[in-house]
């Protein structure tokens, strides 16, 4: 799994020892904040502003795609830019099919990874709004008993810990391997399970630290107080309720990706050569990585949400209230992060790591949206920096 700071985000001396196999794993657990340094775009300031608006646009959006493939490697690239005014265009650069030379399926569907995290906070937070779920009860309010281990308690971690990953709560992803990920299913307490075999990484809001397991079991709790599957809640929250047509939660045992889309490949080991991953099994992201959608779809989720179609504006306040991640201007709130840019400015997003993809973009308040996805998770900062990159000029232009 990436880190989205320079130190682990389990704790801040794991790192080390775990980080080529994280890397590996993620690709299917998707952390989706990716390391700071690297991607944090340059500070703005009163000449460079201007200076960056005016290198942007279409041409600058597209040199950056073919940056991401000609330089950095990745099969593929695919952007879907939205301006103030509602224009959106594509953009596509690559190879959709590495075996048959195809090309690249315009606004393809691809797998999002950690951009579920943002969906899935959506409900959670539409069930406070309906008085179901409180942000700072305890999880033992609603599943009594159940999150127990060394240095962990239920009693002491409240649901608003979980969204925003401050509940000291181990990362499960670690321990399984590419193999386990790519092909078999897992049922969610199984994931939360093999978690709690493992001691808490911190005490609960004692520092920030990025775990998928906080967002299995916030989905376990959405599933006991509605009595209803976390797939169905999602689609009919969300989904439907604003009209993400290339959006879908993959029914358990689905493997393939249903709509046009570029194939995904991922390097295991990190050192190998490419593999077609495009055919998984994404059950042991579920609620923090199993969504599958295209970019457009996303810049419609993330505009819809800053502008209050999803959540009453008490819950988005609460969602858009962050706590710092690192030292280089990223926040996270709840499921969601800020982004500085390079021509003033925050955006509002997520984005996210899967085994042959990875997905990164957002929204800011006044009507831009711009996501970009390469079809191999990056593993060097080079490679890192230009999707930041390209995001940056997208919403800049």
């Amino acid at each position: 799994m990436r880190s989205p700071t320079q130190q682990s985000p389990r704790s801040t001396t794991r790192q080390g020892d775990r980080r080529r196999r994280a890397v590996s794993v993620a690709a299917a657990l998707a952390v989706g904040v990716m390391t700071l340094g690297v991607l944090a775009p340059p500070a703005a300031s009163d000449s460079a502003a201007p200076a960056a608006a005016a290198a942007a646009g279409p041409d600058a959006v597209q040199r950056a795609l073919n940056t991401l493939v000609r330089d950095d490697g990745m099969p593929a690239a695919l952007a879907s830019v939205k301006d103030r005014n509602g224009r959106a265009r594509t953009y596509t650069a690559g190879v959709g099919d590495l075996t048959t030379g195809a090309k690249v399926p315009r606004d393809g569907q691809v797998r999002i990874g950690s951009n579920t995290k943002a969906f899935t906070a959506v409900v959670v937070l539409q069930l406070v709004g309906e008085g179901k779920i409180d942000l700072d009860a305890f999880v033992d309010a609603y599943l009594p008993g159940l999150v127990r281990g060394e240095g962990i308690d239920g009693s002491r971690i409240t649901v608003r810990q979980l969204l925003q990953h401050t509940s000291g709560l181990p990362e499960y992803g670690v321990h399984l391997d590419d193999d386990e990920i790519r092909n078999r299913y897992f049922e969610p307490r199984e994931l939360l399970d093999l978690a709690l075999e493992h001691p808490a990484d911190a005490e609960p809001g004692e520092t920030w630290g990025y775990s998928n397991t906080n967002y299995v079991l916030a989905c376990l709790i959405v599933q006991k107080v509605t009595g209803r599957p976390l797939a169905e809640e999602m689609d009919r929250r969300i989904i439907q309720r604003i009209g993400l047509r290339h959006t879908y939660f993959p029914a358990p045992g689905e493997m393939t990706v249903r709509e046009p889309h570029p194939r995904g490949y991922h390097r295991s080991p990190e050192d190998g050569p490419l593999r077609d991953f495009t055919e998984m099994d994404p059950s042991a992201g579920w609620a923090a990585g199993q969504l599958i959608s295209t970019n457009s779809d996303l810049n419609r989720f993330f505009t819809a949400l800053l502008a209050g179609r999803l959540l009453p504006a008490a819950q988005l306040a609460e969602m858009r209230t962050t706590v710092p991640v690192g030292t280089s201007g990223l926040r996270y709130g709840l499921g969601l992060t800020s982004r500085t840019l390079s021509c003033g400015g925050v955006y509002w997003g997520h984005g996210g790591d899967i085994a042959g993809y990875e997905t990164r973009g957002g929204a800011t308040d006044d009507g831009r949206a711009a996501n970009v996805a390469v079809t191999s998770i990056p593993t060097d900062e080079a490679a890192v920096r230009h999707v930041s990159e390209a995001v940056d000029r997208a919403l800049c232009g």
